[in-house]
């Protein structure tokens, strides 16, 4: 096995018995960025340099006694909304040519001084207003969509050109390309990682959160996000307690909800088998399946998009005005039909979610997580706009994508993404775990256990 190929708690053992050095891990992964990115477009940027001068100084501050804990030398990508002292932060948009952060964001400082090397900035879909990342190709498959729009983030950790990375997530923008490139993804709790020195998509629903190869990777990467910000209104004091899973595979007692309405209703036939089969094995592990009813499924999608749309248009509010022919088409028509959103709609779509709110706290109350798709499909042929279901219905690609996932970012609850399969082309299936508001540690438990009973997942075949 190369270095590259390491997940993040291998890599991090390694080079902390100092078995790797960091050196030898980065200048893997950047072997592999040279042999991989002609194919899959992952990075906006390179920053090789930088990388390098990250890894021999964590090097040295090993050799010396300095160990900073489980990230210090390993190298990670960073979804280009997120902001790096001296680097640019392009949102892969014309809009911002020529634009250099002037400070870090606090989950990149935090990153730093955990110790971890940037490899580079990973491909969005523009200003994260998509769910394609049409400029990355599947890890799996070159010829089918990256999901979006950290399509680039989970495409580098699947092709092992990062060891992890961060994404952001307003509607599933971390857990769909997690799932179509068989990942795993995590929307944490609304607040519990900061989002200062981050691009907004819409402020009242955005996420950012990692992307990693396993459940204890993800753990790893938010014990170090997690945490009050007073910069972001809406950050949270983390709780005191580490959120890396212990070994014991034991659900007993866990009380899991199985959806009988919305998250099964237009699946693809083998996405539906297979998460169905992944909690079946939760079950054999101990938990207890308990039946679920979705609160307010008519709302769900109007009230995302009657959040997100006119939060997206006052965020691009000058620019839309001054510079409209720099963006791309598909994100201009959305943010110009935000200013002719009425008010109303508005007020309306956040009463909806407060309502909303209030019913899926109830509903965990019987249940401890819901276990449900990620998404209804796995990953469709780039450029295909539509999708065909058995009852003859036709469904947007986006909305299909966003359909599953955007109840957690209505919410606020967490959502976790992890493979539980391929389907007969060899394309990933993702399954997500929902929980209460702070419930990380009950997801990543869970997610854990089930990963512990599958065999271990290799690098992308397509990379």
């Amino acid at each position: 096995m190369q270095p590259y190929e390491l997940t993040l708690s291998a890599a991090a053992d390694a080079v902390r018995t100092r078995r790797l050095s960091p050196v030898e891990l980065v200048d893997s992964v950047l072997d592999r960025v040279g042999q991989a990115e002609p194919r899959l477009q992952a990075y906006v940027t390179v920053t090789a340099e930088h990388t390098r001068r990250a890894a021999r100084a964590a090097e040295s501050d090993i050799a010396a006694g300095r160990h900073r804990g489980p990230l210090h030398g390993i190298p990670m990508g960073l979804k280009d909304l997120i902001d790096v002292a001296g680097i640019a932060t392009s949102a892969s948009s014309r809009v911002r040519a020529g634009h250099r952060a002037e400070a870090s964001s606090t989950v990149a400082a935090r990153l730093e001084a955990a110790g971890a090397a940037l490899v580079g900035k990973t491909h969005t879909h523009e200003f994260a207003y998509g769910l394609t990342t049409p400029q990355t190709s599947n890890a799996w498959d070159t010829g089918r969509v990256a999901g979006g729009s950290s399509g680039g983030s989970a495409v580098a950790v699947a092709a092992g050109t990062a060891t992890f990375a961060l994404g952001t997530d307003t509607g599933g923008s971390i857990r769909v390309p997690a799932a179509l490139n068989g990942v795993v993804g995590l929307k944490p709790t609304y607040g519990l990682v900061p989002r200062h020195g981050v691009t907004s998509l819409s402020w009242s629903l955005d996420h950012v959160g990692p992307i990693t190869r396993t459940v204890e990777d993800a753990a790893l990467v938010l014990d170090t996000l997690a945490g009050r910000d007073p910069r972001d209104p809406a950050s949270l004091t983390a709780p005191a307690a580490r959120y890396r899973p212990d070994a014991d595979t034991d659900l007993t007692g866990l009380r899991v909800g199985v959806p009988r309405t919305y998250y099964f209703d237009h699946v693809d036939p083998e996405v539906e088998a297979a998460v169905r089969g992944a909690i079946d094995r939760l079950e054999e592990l101990g938990a207890r399946l308990v039946e679920v009813e979705i609160p307010m499924t008519r709302y769900i999608q109007a009230t995302q998009w009657g959040l997100m749309v006119p939060e997206a248009t006052a965020y691009h509010e000058r620019t839309l005005r001054t510079v409209p022919e720099l963006y791309q088409a598909d994100v201009r028509i959305l943010l110009e039909a935000g200013e002719l959103m009425p008010a109303g709609d508005y007020l309306r779509a956040q009463r909806a979610r407060t309502l909303m709110r209030r019913e899926w706290a109830a509903m965990f109350r019987e249940v401890d997580l819901i276990a449900a798709p990620s998404v209804p499909a796995t990953a469709v042929r780039a450029g295909q706009e539509t999708i065909t279901w058995a009852d003859g219905t036709v469904e947007g690609v986006s909305d299909a994508y966003v359909r599953l996932s955007s109840p957690a970012n209505i919410t606020g609850v967490p959502s976790l993404s992890l493979p539980v399969g391929h389907d007969t082309t060899g394309l990933p299936i993702g399954m997500q775990l929902l929980g209460r508001p702070l419930g990380e540690r009950v997801l990543l438990r869970a997610g854990h256990a089930y990963e512990q009973s599958r065999p271990a997942r290799g690098i992308a075949q397509a990379a």
